[in-house]
C-alpha cells in the first residue's frame, strides 16, 4: 500500500486494516499534523533549530515522529514538534511518522517522557510537564475514589516515579508543579533566571490578584523578592490586608544596596609593591578583613 494515502483513511477503517496501531513508517503531509493540546515545551527558531534544519536538508528526518489519530482527517503530534517545525523551515511538505492508538493519558505520558530527555529544559516547561504527567498518571491509577488513604498513597508514589526520570525527589516534583500557579510574568522571570526557584515556589501561594499587586511593586521598586521576602509575602497572603503598601514595606525593608568601593592608586602603592597583581591585592585584603572580623569588627553583624 502507498504510505501517502493513509491520511485519507477514516479512523474506523484504519483500525480494521491494521488491527489497531501499526509501527509502519508513513510519509504524512505536514498540513495534517497539529500540536499536542497544551503542549508545555516551547518550539523556538534558535541555533539548535537551525542545526536540525540543516541536518534534515542533508539527511532527512532520521527519527519518525509519533502521532495519534485526531479527527477530521488530522493527527495529533505526540513526539516530533521540533522535527515538524524544522521540516517546514527546510521547505518540506511531508515528514515520516508512526501512528499510535494512545488514550489521552497514554499520549500525555508518552509526550512528556519524550521531551524531558532534552539537554536543556526551562523551569516552566518542566513544571507544566510534571503537572500534566502527574494528572495523567493519577487518573490512570485511581482504584477506589472513596478510599482517601489509597489515593494519597498513589499520588505520593506517582510523584516519586516522575522524579526518578530526571533525578528529582517527590517533594521537588511537587514544588515544580507549584510553579504552574504563578502567572505568566512571574514564571517568565523564573525562566530567565531573575526570580530564583525557591522564592518562586513561595510566591505561588499568592492569589492571581495578589500576584498582580506584587508585580506592580516589583516594577516600581526595581527589586526581585528574596526567599525571606517571599516567605513573608506568603504569610501576608493569608491575611485580609494584603495591599500594595504592605507589599512595598516588605520589599523595601529588605532592599539591599549594591556597593562599589574604589581605593585610590596612591593608597594601593603605600602597601603593595608595584608588581603585585590585582588578584593578589584582593586576596590579601580579604584575608586581613577576615582577621578583623574574627577580632570583633563591626562587620561581625549578622
Amino acid at each position: 500500500m502507498d504510505r501517502t494515502i493513509l491520511g485519507k483513511i477514516k479512523i474506523n477503517s484504519y483500525s480494521e486494516m491494521f488491527g489497531g496501531e501499526t509501527n509502519e513508517v508513513i510519509d504524512m503531509d505536514l498540513s495534517k499534523l497539529h500540536s499536542f493540546k497544551n503542549h508545555p515545551f516551547k518550539v523556538t527558531d534558535d541555533k539548535k533549530m537551525a542545526e536540525l534544519v540543516e541536518s534534515i536538508k542533508n539527511y532527512g528526518v532520521l527519527v519518525p515522529a509519533i502521532v495519534r489519530v485526531s479527527s477530521n482527517d488530522t493527527y495529533e503530534i505526540v513526539s516530533g514538534h521540533r522535527r515538524k517545525r524544522a521540516c517546514e523551515l527546510a521547505g518540506l511538505n511531508k515528514m515520516p511518522v508512526i501512528i499510535k492508538e494512545y488514550t489521552d493519558d497514554e499520549a500525555i505520558i508518552a509526550m512528556i517522557d519524550s521531551n524531558l530527555q532534552r539537554e536543556s529544559i526551562l523551569p516552566s516547561e518542566r513544571a507544566y510537564a510534571y503537572k500534566m504527567k502527574f494528572e495523567a498518571m493519577t487518573h490512570q491509577g485511581k482504584k477506589d475514589e472513596s478510599n482517601t488513604s489509597t489515593q494519597v498513597g498513589w499520588k505520593s508514589e506517582t510523584a516519586t516515579i516522575i522524579g526518578k526520570l530526571l533525578g528529582d525527589s517527590k517533594n521537588q516534583v511537587r514544588r515544580y508543579i507549584r510553579l504552574t500557579e504563578l502567572n505568566s510574568e512571574l514564571i517568565n522571570l523564573v525562566d530567565i533566571g531573575k526570580l530564583k526557584f525557591n522564592p518562586a515556589v513561595e510566591l505561588s501561594y499568592l492569589t492571581d490578584e495578589q500576584q498582580m499587586i506584587l508585580i506592580k511593586v516589583m516594577n516600581s521598586e526595581h527589586i526581585i523578592p528574596s526567599l525571606s521576602q517571599a516567605e513573608q509575602l506568603k504569610e501576608l497572603s493569608r491575611e485580609t490586608f494584603f495591599s500594595q503598601e504592605a507589599v512595598q514595606r516588605i520589599l523595601s525593608s529588605f532592599k539591599q544596596v549594591k556597593r562599589t568601593i574604589t581605593i585610590r592608586q596612591d593608597i594601593i602603592k603605600r602597601y603593595f609593591p608595584s608588581k603585585t597583581s590585582d588578584e593578589e591585592i584582593k586576596r590579601i585584603i580579604c584575608l586581613l578583613l577576615d582577621e578583623w572580623k574574627q577580632k570583633g569588627g563591626e562587620a561581625n553583624e549578622s
